[in-house]
């Protein structure tokens, strides 16, 4: 699987983002003729070298309109041009990319127009995106998604993210760090300030990431190919930089939550049935565990495993499908081998092969359902039934 590990220990901005992933291609000088001919108004892509702690990098700049912004921290931009969500519609409209980058664009400033819509206290129609909506945050939002669809990244980590301290000067005034727009698009999301002064992490880097980042940690076991260095423009004690790290790794790496309540006044047809609800509402896995309860009574531990996503509806049905009274949460990471099935022909029909690989593993079983129905349909066994499609295994017809 190819994996893309994001180190925001200095934050994120749109055009630091830009910059690491620029890095990760093979062309880096072709991606930004490449940029310039996609025709977003008034906009330039231009690529320097860029160098922060004796570390070499690239910082992507964007012109508009022949000036250079400083897109790193728009909250002192000197733009007036302040967009709403049919403004940048229109834009990603008609620009010249494939349809899941232009769904990409537009899910990002969704999340921005969401934000703003909760800091402000008005209808998302009604949100003007002040700092994210000027030209050069279209341009780093598209250059993004673009990049990131062409590397072909299955899966991206970051880091958590390092938002800085203090204060930062807006449109609507002096307000802390971060920002409340960014705030708003980092919940859920592990942050924390350091003594680094200034505003690390802006709207646009926080959209991307929440966009695109499937869990924030540690870095995973990959095989590291490329590395990339998004320089931003300003001088710290450390490198203002976003690292990116393009790899692999055997298999799947995500968080899960487990779910876990006591049980004592359920029958086994109860919790059966809260277990078969639970699948039925996302769980990954859902079992029950006998245990000893107070007064020494017999009860059951229910355990649900789920995505963060899918936690809200998992809990809602925990609740509903039992008597608990309250429900127990734990995050982990969860490591799974990659999992493909085909279809095989056989002289009993077709029958679904499943592999899963990854970590130096390779295994390969039936599909019970197709075993059963060969048992059946010969008067065998399932395991007589195996032995008869392992002799069809790999083409080999006896």
């Amino acid at each position: 699987m190819k994996m893309l590990y994001i180190d925001c220990g200095m934050g994120a901005a749109g055009d630091m983002l830009t910059s690491a992933l620029l890095e990760l291609t093979d062309d880096p000088d072709g991606w930004v003729e490449k940029l310039n001919a996609l025709g977003i108004p008034h906009v330039e892509f231009c690529r320097e070298n860029a160098e922060k702690c004796g570390i070499q990098g690239t910082h992507m700049c964007v012109h508009v309109l022949g000036r250079t912004e400083d897109a790193e921290h728009p909250h002192e931009h000197h733009h007036h041009h302040h967009s709403d969500m049919e403004d940048i519609a229109h834009i990603v409209s008609h620009l010249p990319v494939p349809d899941k980058v232009r769904r990409d664009v537009l899910a990002v400033y969704d999340s921005i127009a969401a934000a703003e819509s909760a800091v402000h206290g008005v209808p998302v129609t009604q949100i003007h995106f002040h700092e994210v909506g000027d030209l050069d945050a279209v341009a780093d939002v598209t250059a993004v998604c673009l990049l990131m669809d062409a590397l072909g990244i299955e899966q991206v980590v970051a880091s958590p993210v390092h938002v800085g301290t203090g204060q930062v000067r807006c449109a609507h005034g002096i307000l802390p760090v971060p920002a409340p727009a960014t705030a708003m698009l980092l919940r859920d999301i592990p942050i924390y300030g350091g003594v680094i002064e200034g505003e690390l992490c802006t709207p646009t880097g926080a959209a991307l990431l929440r966009h695109f980042v499937t869990r924030f940690g540690e870095l995973p076991p990959m095989r590291v190919k490329k590395i990339g260095y998004g320089m931003g423009t300003k001088d710290f004690p450390r490198a203002n930089c976003v690292r990116a790290m393009l790899g692999e790794t055997d298999g799947d790496a995500s968080d899960v939550c487990v779910l876990s309540c006591n049980l004592d006044d359920m029958t086994g047809e109860d919790v059966g049935f809260a277990i078969e609800r639970l699948f039925s509402a996302g769980a990954l896995d859902a079992y029950s565990i006998p245990i000893t309860m107070k007064k020494s009574r017999p009860g059951v531990m229910l355990q649900a495993i789920c995505r963060p996503e899918d936690r809200e509806e998992i809990l809602k049905t925990v609740f509903q499908n039992t008597t608990t009274l309250g429900v127990r949460e734990c995050r982990m990471p969860r490591y799974t081998l990659e999992r493909t099935s085909e279809m095989r022909e056989t002289p009993y029909g077709q029958v679904r092969i499943k592999t899963a690989a990854g970590y130096g593993v390779t295994r390969q079983k039936w599909e019970f359902d197709d075993v059963r129905r060969i048992a059946l349909q010969e008067n065998i066994s399932a395991n007589e039934a195996r032995r008869l499609l392992e002799s069809y295994k790999d083409g080999n017809n006896g």
